[in-house]
Parts: structure tokens; C-alpha cells; sequence
């Protein structure tokens, strides 16, 4: 579930498809509920202005502990860029207690990656090969985003030509050398947090992998 899922402007409307959320896992477990970006969805309380956003998270604690009802056979998991800004609460036993930390893909995985995103585009003569060992470094997100501008580069040619063609290997070369890794800005503040804020040792599987990382 994304925040568009769950998110509402009107006071209470997010509580309650919070709510609502909960009651439709149970009622299909055994199942999955995946929620997104949940630094956003269960910010810490502390930093909220909002009373509505704090009822959000409460709501969402109490789901977790399944209070007045069973999570039985519901499986939760989550997912964060930044795992700092999630409120302490929803990290307890019982709850989002286990960390695994997703470092960006190596280069198989970067091929994969392309690949899958090439799969639904008309390619040819392409090297996800090559590519994926030009993109050390590269999240996901950005290669996705190299495939969207490829595809963006043969459609404006084919509109200018009058004929249409597939992506080639020239139109992600050329894209890739206008592109870079996102993911430096967010290791500065990686960095800040393991030295800062790494007391209880909760980030020191983040501290090895950032030991790996090159600063450019």
C-alpha cells in the first residue's frame, strides 16, 4: 500500500483507512501487507505538528498490536529510505522489529534491472551488459528512470524523423553520460546519522556498508 492508499485530508479519514487496511488483511490471511514509504506513514511523533498525522501513527500502533482483534497469519512489512525519521514506537518487539538493510545493486542485478524495464520498450541492439557496468552505484530508481529517458530520446527522434524506431544502445549511452547516481546526497546523511546517532548500535550494518562506499 502506497500513501495515496492511506493518506486523507479530511481529520479522521486517515485512521480509519488505516483501519479499514487491517481488517481487509485479516479478513485474507494468510497474506502480505506491504506499506510503503513508511517514514512517511509513521513519522515520529515528536517531530509532528499534526495532531491528525499523530492519530495516524497511534492508529497504526494499534493495528499492529492487533488490540480487540488477531493478525494471525498477517504478515507486515515496510519499507524506508529513511529509517531514522520512523517513530521509535513502531520498532518495539511485536512490531517492525527487524531491520534489513537493501544496498543499491550490484552489477547482475543492475542487468536484471534494465532488462526488466526494457522488457515492455521496443530495444534494439541494446548491452544491459555494458550498461550495468557503467552504472556502478545506481539505484534502481535510476535506472529506471535512464530506460524512461532512453525511451523519451527514440520518441522524440521518431517524431522528428517521421518514422518510428527502437531505443538503441546510442540513445542510453547518450542519456547516461546527462545522468547520475542519486544515492550520494542520502549516504552525506546516512553518514551523519551512524555518527551521530548510532548509540544503540542500530545502524552499524549501515556503518560497515558505507565503509564500501567510494566519495566521489
Amino acid at each position: 500500500m502506497s500513501l495515496a492508499d492511506i493518506l486523507d485530508m479530511w481529520i479522521g479519514n486517515s485512521e480509519r483507512n488505516v483501519a479499514a487496511l487491517f481488517d481487509v488483511a485479516r479478513r485474507n490471511a494468510p497474506c502480505v501487507l506491504f506499506l510503503d514509504e513508511i517514514d512517511a506513514l509513521g513519522q515520529k511523533r515528536s517531530n509532528l505538528t499534526s495532531n491528525a498525522m499523530r492519530g495516524t501513527v497511534n492508529q497504526l500502533l494499534t493495528e499492529l498490536d492487533s488490540v480487540g482483534k488477531s493478525n494471525d497469519g498477517v504478515f507486515v512489512l515496510a519499507a524506508t529510505n529513511h529509517p531514522w525519521d520512523v517513530d521509535a514506537a513502531l520498532k518495539r518487539p511485536g512490531r517492525l522489529d527487524r531491520a534489513v538493510l537493501v544496498t543499491p545493486p550490484d552489477e547482475p542485478a543492475r542487468e536484471e534491472v534494465l532488462r526488466t524495464h526494457l522488457s515492455s520498450m521496443p530495444v534494439a541492439g541494446v548491452d544491459t551488459k555494458t550498461l550495468a557496468r557503467k552504472t556502478a552505484g545506481w539505484s534502481g530508481a535510476d535506472l529506471a528512470g535512464l530506460c524512461k529517458r532512453a525511451g523519451q530520446r527514440a520518441l522524440a527522434d521518431s517524431v522528428r524523423a517521421g518514422t518510428a524506431r527502437p531505443i538503441s544502445q546510442q540513445d542510453l549511452e547518450g542519456e547516461l553520460k546527462g545522468m547520475a547516481s542519486s544515492l550520494p546526497p542520502w549516504y552525506e546523511i546516512a553518514r551523519n546519522v551512524v555518527q551521530f546517532a548510532n548509540a544503540s548500535g542500530e545502524y552499524d550494518e549501515l556503518a560497515q556498508h558505507l565503509r564500501t562506499v567510494k566519495t566521489r
